[in-house]
């Protein structure tokens, strides 16, 4: 049976929150323009008028899940005692992985999504991608750098690229513990796995690296 979920006339709202739940219950591929038409109670030509095509409003809902992964690892980031600099640097890289990771494994159909419609790395920055923070998660990471290189545990020229290295290797985790052969892992062994997936990221980008051609 259809619902209506716009009462006060907010249709491109009332589709996104369909849109958002169709992606958390199937991924991206629950997410049908006519069908949320259904959902919302009004017909596929109604949605047009907000949304030109599928894959506009399939970006619109990614953006709405990348504010979420945002907000998930500003949770984790309000956990990290504050005080010590050098401490709380240390904390926040570890923070912003573990956020983006344990967001992946709470809401699986919605990470999938996140980055379906994430163009280029201009996107990193969307406004419509912030969460309540007022951060974007690319964002969420340059923070944490900022404040590993400010408080001299990264070095300056170390700092070009670090975003690019650590989000790689904290994705690539995340992607083959959803939808990969880590999938099979039980929850202790992903959990310890992912604290070492972090700490490599600090340690790896703090370290010395060999120039280009370097034997």
């Amino acid at each position: 049976m259809a619902r209506s979920g716009y009462f006060h006339g907010d249709l491109r709202r009332a589709l996104l929150d369909a849109g958002l739940d169709a992606a958390r219950a199937g991924g991206p591929e629950a997410v049908s323009l006519r069908e949320l038409a259904r959902t919302v109670g009004v017909a596929p030509s109604a949605v047009y008028r907000h949304f030109a095509s599928h894959e506009q409003l399939i970006g619109a809902i990614a953006r709405r899940s990348l504010a979420m992964v945002a907000d998930a690892m500003e949770d984790e980031l309000a956990r990290v005692p504050a005080g010590d600099a050098t401490a709380w640097a240390d904390g926040a890289i570890a923070a912003v992985g573990l956020g983006y990771v344990r967001f992946a494994w709470r809401e699986p159909g919605l990470f999938r999504l996140a980055f379906r419609a994430h163009g280029d790395l201009e996107a990193a920055h969307d406004e419509a991608a912030r969460g309540a923070s007022g951060r974007t998660p690319y964002e969420q990471l340059e923070r944490a750098f900022d404040a590993l290189e400010a408080v001299g545990e990264l070095p300056r020229e170390q700092r070009p690229g670090a975003e690019a290295l650590a989000w790689s290797a904290v994705h690539g985790f995340a992607t083959l513990t959803v939808e990969g052969p880590l999938r099979s892992l039980d929850e202790r062994t992903r959990e310890a796995l992912s604290w070492r997936i972090v700490e490599m990221v600090r340690l790896g980008l703090s370290a010395t690296a060999p120039e280009p051609g370097a034997a």
